[in-house]
């Protein structure tokens, strides 16, 4: 991941995990939705893309919101927003993980 600018203050975002009943093996669907009415484009990147800005894209709704499905087995996986090319940390990912560069990056375990 290149060095970026990290915001620690960022619109509200949720994500969700989906409840299946599936091999460990199997992806299970987990959302991601952020409020940003401002932003012209949204990307998350993280371990699951490999910090590749601009492959998983979230596509605009309604309400200046955000939304977007990944599709990830098991795991842990750290993670940021990319709102107009500002890295931003998920204020309601449960836990978080500092980086190389002196930020956090959000978490998110698939269970």
């Amino acid at each position: 991941m290149k060095s970026q600018k990290v915001s620690s203050r960022s619109p509200k975002a949720t994500r969700s995990l989906a409840k299946t009943s599936t091999p460990a093996s199997t992806p299970a669907p987990v959302a991601l939705k952020l409020r940003a009415p401002a932003a012209k484009e949204v990307f998350v990147a993280g371990s699951f893309n490999g910090w590749q800005v601009g492959v998983t894209p979230l596509r605009p709704a309604q309400g200046g919101e955000w939304q977007g499905e990944l599709k990830l087995t098991p795991g842990r996986y750290e993670y940021l927003f990319v709102v107009d090319g500002t890295w931003l940390a998920d204020p309601t990912a449960p836990e978080a993980a500092p980086n190389p560069f002196g930020g956090w990056n959000s978490v998110l375990s698939v269970n």
